[in-house]
């Protein structure tokens, strides 16, 4: 008895974790099958398996060089000051972020920043489609406005977790998700949403993993842009 017992849970444990190594067990046990807004939005886009990071340079995007909302505030600081909480300013009425706190949303943990040469990376900004992921699919064709446009704008910008941010690196879907699982389904949903909106493709890879998340989160909503 006790034999077959431990037969069954290595069985159970296989059936649970073969899955997420075998991508040809995923597809047949139903992984990737889900539903939802984000999903038919994940529909439209274009799957390219080809992908070329040639010639992509980080400068090509402009990001912190524009002003899209007119209001006199770096990009940067516009995410903290939406993002953080009990935010400080250095100066009254100013942009410049001085102090806040984050619930970061890649970790879950509380991050209390504070602006200094040392302590001001503990929280980054996050291009939640990285730029070299947008360079490979798409923005490599695209005009300097367009790409300075998609280097700054709010409904790709999340602040976050430093060390989680380097940890990502450009990596799409496929290859990095949030440790934070809560998070995941608003991440993926975002990266849907920016890409749909700049006519960005998928790698099959990336569209499966995206999927994968979406399955368990069917009533998941694309999100729209934010600024403060």
């Amino acid at each position: 008895m006790i034999v077959v017992a431990v037969v069954a849970c290595f069985g159970l444990a296989i059936g649970l974790v073969l899955p997420y190594v075998s991508p040809p067990v995923a597809r047949i046990t139903g992984e990737y099958v889900a539903t939802g807004p984000v999903v038919e939005v994940l529909r439209t886009l274009v799957v390219d398996a080809r992908q070329s990071g040639k010639g992509y340079k980080r400068d090509e995007f402009g990001y912190r060089q524009t002003d899209d909302d007119g209001n006199g505030c770096d990009i940067r600081e516009d995410i903290l000051a939406r993002d953080l909480h009990d935010v400080r300013f250095t100066v009254a009425g100013g942009c410049v972020v001085r102090s806040g706190i984050l619930e970061d949303p890649y970790t879950g943990r509380t991050i209390e920043f504070t602006r200094g040469t040392k302590s001001s990376t503990a929280v980054q900004i996050d291009h939640v489609v990285a730029l070299e992921n947008a360079w490979r699919s798409g923005a490599s064709r695209w005009n300097r406005a367009q790409r300075y446009r998609f280097g700054n704008d709010p409904l790709n910008l999340l602040a976050v977790d430093g060390p989680a941010n380097e940890e990502k690196g450009a990596a799409s879907a496929a290859y990095w998700l949030p440790t934070n699982a809560e998070f995941r389904c608003t991440y993926v949903a975002t990266q849907v949403a920016v890409k749909a909106t700049y006519g960005l493709s998928v790698t099959p890879q990336e569209r499966e993993a995206i999927a994968a998340v979406l399955r368990g989160c069917p009533s998941q909503q694309i999100p729209t842009r934010q600024t403060q």
